[in-house]
């Protein structure tokens, strides 16, 4: 099973779009809100060099957006 985190924040239209989709692929994942976690905002900032979400970690690989077809094929769906 690979390990999928969501780096999101409260106000991000998008992170909840992503979380649905997630959700709805019946996908685990560990969501993670950059705004109350500062190391995990850290982490994800070095990882890669954005400061926006959402960032969706699938076991290491960075993806940046909701980039449904990149995270669908990391995910195997």
């Amino acid at each position: 099973m690979k390990k999928v985190k969501v780096y999101t924040t409260p106000t991000c239209v998008y992170c909840v779009t992503l979380k649905k989709f997630l959700e709805e692929k019946e996908v685990e994942f560990e969501e993670v809100d950059v705004s109350q976690d500062k190391e995990a905002a850290d982490y994800m900032v070095d990882k890669t060099g954005q400061m926006g979400v959402p960032v969706t970690e699938i076991d290491g690989e960075m993806i940046i957006g909701f980039d449904r077809d990149k995270i669908s094929k990391l995910l195997n769906l």
